[in-house]
């Protein structure tokens, strides 16, 4: 077993998490620009726990990111399970534009590639985004209620541009989400 390998002791892994949540609020409120010493301050630790943790900020934010999309992958993968295939895409882009899109900076840096390429969090997080993303887009496209020229990737693009504008323009957002998300439909 390498040294890697070794569970962390108690206190270690509660300060690993409590840097994840930290940073995570840091992120969400205020983008990529939070130092780490301020984020080691927030959490109550000195900056070398944090580095003991993540050797570089991008290694601080792929886990905040690689956290946060999970959660989302298991929400997406809930509503395919929960709303008819005609509307489920739909719940899906809305909630994380306007959900999350509000409040969380750092997921939307992420998504449009600001900082750290979400594609270098975890590749299986990245696959189970798309896949979670491509499996609502063709429930819809089989039952007839989204268009069929359109692919994972087009609405992937189309969600990035929502969250922008859901922080240029926040009055606008809902509205101009339902626009993009009207355009989706066959």
């Amino acid at each position: 077993m390498s040294p890697n390998d070794r569970p962390l002791r108690a206190d270690a892994a509660r300060n690993r998490a409590r840097l994840l949540q930290v940073a995570y609020d840091a992120f969400a409120a205020e983008g990529l620009a939070v130092p780490i010493d301020e984020i080691a301050r927030r959490a109550g630790v000195g900056a070398g726990t944090v580095y003991r943790h993540f050797p570089t900020k991008d290694d601080l934010f792929s886990a905040v990111v690689d956290h946060r999309l999970r959660r989302i992958v298991d929400e997406g993968r809930a509503l395919a399970e929960k709303e008819p295939p005609e509307t489920a895409l739909v719940v899906f882009l809305r909630s994380l534009v306007l959900q999350f899109g509000a409040t969380d900076r750092g997921l939307k840096d992420a998504l449009s590639g600001a900082g750290v390429d979400v594609e270098t969090v975890s590749r299986e997080t990245e696959d189970a985004f798309k896949g979670v993303l491509r499996g609502l887009l063709e429930a819809g496209q089989n039952v007839g209620a989204v268009r069929r020229d359109v692919d994972a990737d087009d609405v992937k693009a189309l969600l990035v541009g929502c969250l922008e504008m859901q922080a240029a323009n926040p009055p606008a957002a809902e509205r101009l989400t339902d626009v993009v998300l009207d355009g989706l439909k066959a």
